[in-house]
């Protein structure tokens, strides 16, 4: 695998990739790609931690396999992984609809495992109150050490040993702590003499901190002994339980790529193209991540073979190298820097053959190495496989060449195996130019600054342009003249020939791609005048329904009123509704102006004129050419105004009764507060002082809606429950 990192110039960036793993594994996810996919995007909308540097835990897992007692830290590196389940699982616990809940819920831990998870500090020792025993160790230990402080500190505050010391400080020696003193000290304190410095005087621990320290190793011992006792009990409940734990310890390497490849995405905004069955394979925007400033290729290699031509220092083994890096790390999953509507093939495998096998040690031409890897091609390799082959003439006659592996490359059409290839074998061009299952591409030279442009034409075939790259690279121009003289005019005028192509297809290219900018263009404001189409219709539909909601208050009216008997006033309320209505749909019907073909009318904000009319739909035509089918009723003729839509006005009279009432029962507060605004407003030119308002109690939206309405209306002057027989409180009296 690492040979294929270096043949495709990808060693940084898998080594980035590799170093945000918990722990060192290989960059191949197992598994199904298209729900590793999913799982991995899942991740991606969560703001979640990535776990903490692991330990591999294949040698440990062998251990356990074979009984053998297992250390505190390996028991450790175990509790670390189900910690992080733990917290990975109720991290995503809320969301049960992600396949990655449905994932993580079907990795159950047993009792028995939490349990010694809950043995462990976070620092991996022993918590207080696992073993009694461990504890009381524990505290005789820290006892003992006090004792040590104190009695070296008892022995700095002996007057007699004051002319002896050195200074009043305690020396760390060997791990062991010492006072340092003057010769003569052996008739003040007994002690034993640990070291000498370089001045002359002794590190020395006094005899009774030497009995503490006695006891401070005994007790270790123990310590040790409990410790132990502990970890072969672990060791046994780890023993039977090694499925788990190697299935835990599996999974566990899934969820680290899973976070690894989230993170590596979010920085420097990769993307992810996963491959897919289908013959479409293109790249869009692609960047190598080995280049410096680099230019984006987009290129298809959808056909059997590529062949790469052109100039030389123009690419094109970069190209080769880009296709393969983009097909090895969307196979592995990794992401990288490419537009996101790219497509790649699922290949089985990538062959690279990019370098010159000859070498001392093998004692091979560079054509019979070439020869070799071909030969595998044949006998190995069938159906789904991509190779990458850089200079295929190289190392032999370039005329022998182009007919043999023109062959070849039939050979491995047929044996369904994808070929890409760099040459400058115009003849080999020559010869695959015919055949539809091969792609010729060319690298564009820019004659007038005489450079390459790193840019690829498909369809053609490229000059090398070896005179010109001669001369760039420092080659006298005399010996350039002699050397053109000696290749011919004939030559020359087919190189002539190539170059007159080629500029015609980049002319061309530039022309069709000025014409799908403008088809692109033209698009978008054609979606941005249906939406804009849509949401007019929605507006005519929003009035037309408030004026229906005006005329059924104003009916509801009438009604009440009829049923107050005051039929008189009721009857000429309804009748005042019905002809309202009848002059709503009377201006509707108003607008439906007799259009005729080459009128010149207003759509939207839009010039237009009449193209066709078919019964209430018109073709039209705006300024720019755009034809697009209409209403009649959503067009305006420019010399003609059209009669705006009368609102619908309830005036209201006084009734015999002395009050009026309005019921909003049932209505959505913002439908309920325009009709309480429009009846404020009509109540208060006819003059009443008082109006009853029904808003029933459900779930109190509407009743507060109306009461924050209420109060910030400047011609109420208060508002309160009516009484029990209007209402109570689902109802209010407003004082005008």
């Amino acid at each position: 695998m690492q040979n294929i990192y270096e043949k495709l110039n990808l060693v940084e960036y898998i080594d980035s990739f590799l170093k945000l793993l918990s722990r060192p594994k290989p960059i191949i996810l197992n598994g199904d790609i298209t729900t590793n996919y999913n799982r991995i995007l899942e991740l991606s909308t969560i703001d979640f931690t990535p776990p903490i540097k692991i330990l591999n835990l294949d040698d440990t897992l062998l251990r356990i396999e074979k009984k053998s007692i297992l250390r505190l830290e390996d028991i450790f590196e175990f509790v670390k992984i189900i910690r992080y389940f733990i917290y990975i699982k109720k991290f995503i616990s809320p969301k049960k609809e992600l396949n990655l809940y449905k994932w993580l819920n079907k990795i159950e831990i047993s009792d028995e495992i939490l349990k010694i998870e809950d043995y462990f500090t976070t620092k991996g020792t022993i918590k207080e109150g696992i073993s009694e025993e461990f504890d009381n160790i524990q505290k005789l230990i820290y006892e003992n050490k006090t004792n040590i402080k104190k009695a070296l500190y008892k022995v700095l505050d002996n007057s007699k040993l004051i002319p002896y010391l050195v200074d009043n400080q305690i020396h760390l020696i060997n791990s062991q702590q010492t006072l340092l003193v003057r010769g003569g000290f052996n008739n003040i304190v007994k002690s034993s003499v640990i070291s000498r410095s370089k001045t002359g005087f002794f590190y020395i621990i006094p005899n009774v901190v030497l009995s503490l320290k006695q006891q401070e190793s005994n007790l270790k011992n123990m310590k040790y002994e409990i410790l132990l006792k502990i970890c072969k009990k672990i060791s046994k409940i780890f023993h039977n339980n090694i499925l788990f734990l190697k299935f835990i310890n599996n999974e566990f390497d899934r969820l680290d790529h899973y976070q690894t490849r989230v993170f590596f995405a979010r920085y420097d905004d990769k993307n992810f193209i996963i491959p897919t069955k289908t013959s479409k394979n293109e790249l869009i925007d692609f960047i190598h991540p080995a280049l410096e400033n680099p230019k984006s290729i987009s290129i298809d290699f959808s056909k059997s073979v590529i062949m790469l031509t052109g100039v030389n220092a123009g690419g094109k083994t970069m190209l080769l190298k880009s296709i393969l890096s983009a097909i090895f790390l969307s196979k592995n999953l990794i992401p990288y820097k490419a537009n996101q509507k790219s497509s790649i093939g699922y290949f089985k495998d990538i062959i690279p053959i990019l370098d010159d096998p000859q070498n001392v040690k093998n004692d091979i031409s560079t054509f019979a190495g070439r020869m070799v890897e071909f030969s595998k091609l044949f006998s190995k390799y069938r159906d789904n496989i991509i190779v990458g082959i850089d200079e295929i003439e190289l190392g032999t006659d370039f005329e022998e060449a182009a007919s043999l592996f023109k062959v070849i490359i039939d050979e491995l059409i047929e044996k369904k195996i994808k070929v890409i290839i760099t040459t400058h074998h115009k003849k080999l061009a020559s010869l695959m130019a015919n055949n539809n299952k091969v792609e010729l591409i060319a690298a564009i030279y820019d004659e007038k600054n005489q450079k390459p442009t790193y840019d690829f034409l498909q369809g053609s075939i490229g000059r090398s342009y070896a005179f010109e790259t001669a001369l760039r690279y420092g080659i006298p121009s005399n010996i350039i003249s002699k050397s053109k003289v000696l290749y011919g005019l004939q030559k020359d005028n087919l190189n002539s020939l190539i170059q007159r192509t080629t500029n015609l297809q980049l002319e061309y290219n530039n022309k069709l791609k000025i014409l799908n900018e403008e088809i692109n263009k033209t698009k978008t404001l054609n979606n941005k005048l249906e939406k804009e189409n849509i949401l007019l219709n929605e507006h005519i539909y929003k009035e037309k329904s408030k004026l229906r909601q005006e005329y059924y208050s104003a009916t509801k009216d009438a009604k009440n009123a009829i049923k107050e008997k005051v039929y008189q006033e009721g009857h000429r309320l309804l009748n005042k509704a019905h002809k309202k209505i009848k002059s709503i749909k009377n201006d509707l019907i108003k607008q439906d102006i007799n259009f005729k073909i080459g009128d010149m009318v207003k759509y939207q904000k839009n010039r237009c004129e009449i193209l066709s009319i078919k019964d209430k739909k018109i073709f039209i035509q705006n300024d720019i050419g755009i034809k697009l089918e209409v209403n009649k009723s959503q067009l305006k003729l420019i010399s003609k105004k059209v009669k705006k839509i009368k609102k619908v006005s309830l005036k209201i009279e006084k009734s015999n009764s002395g009050h009026v009432k309005l019921d909003l029962h049932g209505k959505r507060s913002d439908d309920a507060i325009v009709i309480l605004d429009k009846f404020l407003s009509d109540a208060l030119i006819a003059g009443f002082d008082n109006i009853l308002v029904y808003h029933g109690r459900g779930s109190g939206k509407l009743e507060y809606a109306i009461k924050e309405f209420l109060t910030s209306y400047p011609k109420v002057v208060s508002f309160e429950n009516a009484n029990q027989k209007e209402g109570g409180a689902s109802a209010k009296i407003i004082k005008l």
